[in-house]
């Protein structure tokens, strides 16, 4: 997968302006394709986004229409080599992170003895240029979520896969089988390593492909997670709601909490009723079931 990296330098007359200016601008791109951002030492801040997913008349749009009128802002993008964007974050690794002790979510890069652990499941993660080790909110929130449903037995569909986390977590929590699917090359291979370090590969289908390739896939699902991005999420529901089961649920994260009012409102339209909802440093998690056949 090619990625592009824009550079944004932005200009204001105090610190606190510009930083607040980074934050919005990042937050509001976050939800437009770009997948990370770093500061610079001199200020600029650093965007990443797949090259299939850059509009520069979003980016243009964002900068026109979404921030403070006191900070101006100029860009430039350009191709970057194809490597690892995560590769200083995986060799340094990550602490274990235990969802309501329950499960216990820990770096395999780096401890390779299982028991170790104290929660009855623990799950090994070996990221690889993939989001979702338990670190970020979402991915936390979408664990909890999945130790709250009644997975024995169930069918699993886990969009925009990353690390594989949510699917290995379903299945270590009872469900029968998980199809998962990324857009991105390296996030779907690293779902299949993954799944094989944790004993599960044989109970999941990993496809690599955006929520079209659900077209070749058979069957419906009992329940559906999604942790990807607010415009994604909204353009995918329909076709989310199209293989769920009547009486499935369908759990999405990755966006702020002020959007969820439009992701309830698409829900909503295709007969998707909200049952849970979690919030976390405003991130956010919206829980929706489907109606039951009487």
């Amino acid at each position: 997968m090619n990625y592009l990296k824009t550079v944004f330098t932005l200009t204001a007359e105090d610190e606190t302006s510009l930083q607040a200016a980074r934050d919005l601008l990042a937050d509001e791109l976050g939800n437009y394709g770009y997948e990370a951002f770093e500061e610079t030492p001199d200020g600029q801040l650093v965007g990443y986004i797949q090259q299939d997913n850059y509009l520069e008349s979003v980016v243009n749009e964002v900068i026109e229409n979404r921030l403070m009128s006191d900070v101006t802002i100029a860009y430039s993008t350009e191709e970057i080599e194809n490597q690892d964007w995560n590769a200083a974050w995986e060799e340094e690794g990550f602490e274990p992170i235990i969802v309501k002790n329950m499960i216990t979510i820990y770096d395999a890069r780096h401890t390779d003895d299982s028991t170790l652990f104290s929660t009855p499941v623990s799950i090994g993660i070996h990221a690889t240029n993939a989001f979702g080790t338990g670190t970020h909110e979402t991915t936390r929130m979408m664990v909890e979520t999945l130790l709250e449903l009644p997975l024995n037995g169930k069918c699993v569909l886990d969009c925009g896969c990353g690390t594989g986390i949510l699917g290995i977590a379903a299945l270590k929590c009872g469900a029968k089988h998980v199809v998962s699917y990324d857009i991105d090359e390296w996030s779907a291979e690293n779902t299949r390593y993954n799944a094989e370090l944790n004993g599960v590969g044989h109970q999941m289908d990993i496809l690599h492909g955006d929520v079209h390739i659900l077209t070749h896939v058979e069957g419906i699902f009992d329940v559906i997670v999604a942790n990807i991005n607010r415009n994604i999420l909204l353009d995918d529901m329909e076709h989310f709601h199209n293989v769920l089961a009547k009486g499935g649920t369908l759990a999405i994260s990755g966006f702020y909490e002020e959007d969820a009012p439009l992701l309830l409102e698409k829900a909503q339209s295709l007969g998707m009723n909200e049952v849970r909802r979690k919030t976390d440093n405003n991130w956010c998690t919206l829980v929706f079931q489907t109606a039951c056949v009487l």
